[in-house]
């Protein structure tokens, strides 16, 4: 057994996408799987890999498009490619009938309704947290504008969500951009600067290509697929996606094990929150991967 570190490997997903994906932590420790959301990468999970990683194999992979994912036609961006892409990193970087925890914030999260039903999931899933996630209504439901609910709102939010504008480099206003829209009024400025570098590094065409994914969401039978224990965890605060599409999680998963809702909190909960997230993996890792590490050691040893 090797120690704490980190491989980086490429998985080849369905329709030939390599998938760029990282394993930090010692081989053979419960396995918890991450898939970050729009416009982020695997450096969102930073705080989670240096909480779990000591004890913990923490995978993670950038989703298509993001980060060194690269995909070589910006068309291809559906629900049903984020299930193809998650199962290809299940299969690449656990053994067959390993079971580990996943987790997923907001697109990652819809990644894990999306491939409920899939064979490599049910194979691999023995537990999920969702964090700050929805299945629909994403874009009508969203506060970013401060509009009255209603089609101009959703109209108008759609049309900044979906822009083609390039973001352009990190400046003091762009930050205060981010934070509004994206994080809690408290957010520690550092914070926010972190949450800007990485968003403002997506590349445009897969910002806009899955911003329209998102807009035309409907992941309600992925939700009812769900059947493994499934945490849900939000921030009262989120414009993205308010705290209601995580109370309307809890209420229609089939084996929900608690709704967690930080007061205070926005959209960006594993950088905003980095504690409570990484908690909840733990706790969802300790009750459904009842081996754990010290053990694996010992049976090796016997062998």
């Amino acid at each position: 057994m090797s120690g704490a570190g980190v491989r980086e490997l490429t998985a080849v997903s369905a329709d030939g996408a390599r998938i760029h994906a990282e394993v930090h932590g010692p081989e053979g420790a419960p396995a918890v799987v991450l898939s970050h959301g729009w416009t982020c990468s695997t450096l969102f999970w930073a705080a989670q890999i240096d909480a779990l990683a000591p004890d913990h194999r923490v995978v993670v992979y950038d989703q298509r498009g993001h980060g060194r994912t690269h995909v070589a036609d910006p068309r291809g961006y559906t629900t049903d490619l984020l299930a193809d892409d998650l199962e290809a990193v299940l299969a690449a970087t656990l053994a067959p009938g390993e079971r580990a925890v996943l987790g997923g914030h907001s697109m990652g999260g819809m990644t894990m309704m999306a491939a409920a039903g899939r064979p490599g999931f049910r194979e691999h899933a023995a537990a999920v947290l969702l964090c700050s996630t929805g299945s629909s209504r994403l874009i009508a439901e969203s506060t970013v504008l401060p509009l009255r609910a209603g089609r101009l709102r959703t109209r108008l939010t759609g049309a900044v969500l979906g822009a083609r504008a390039p973001l352009g480099p990190v400046t003091p206003v762009s930050r205060r951009i981010l934070k509004y829209a994206t994080m809690g009024p408290g957010s520690a400025p550092d914070r926010v600067a972190e949450c800007a570098r990485i968003v403002h590094a997506c590349p445009r065409a897969a910002r806009v290509g899955w911003s329209h994914v998102l807009a035309g969401l409907d992941l309600g039978a992925g939700v009812r697929e769900l059947t493994v224990p499934t945490a849900v965890i939000a921030g009262t605060a989120d414009r993205l996606t308010p705290v209601v599409h995580a109370r309307e999680l809890a209420a229609a998963l089939p084996d929900c094990h608690g709704l967690t809702e930080l007061v205070g909190v926005g959209h960006m909960t594993p950088v905003e929150a980095p504690g409570e997230v990484s908690t909840l993996l733990r706790e969802l890792a300790a009750a459904h991967l009842p081996v754990d590490l010290a053990d694996r050691v010992e049976k090796e040893k016997a062998v």
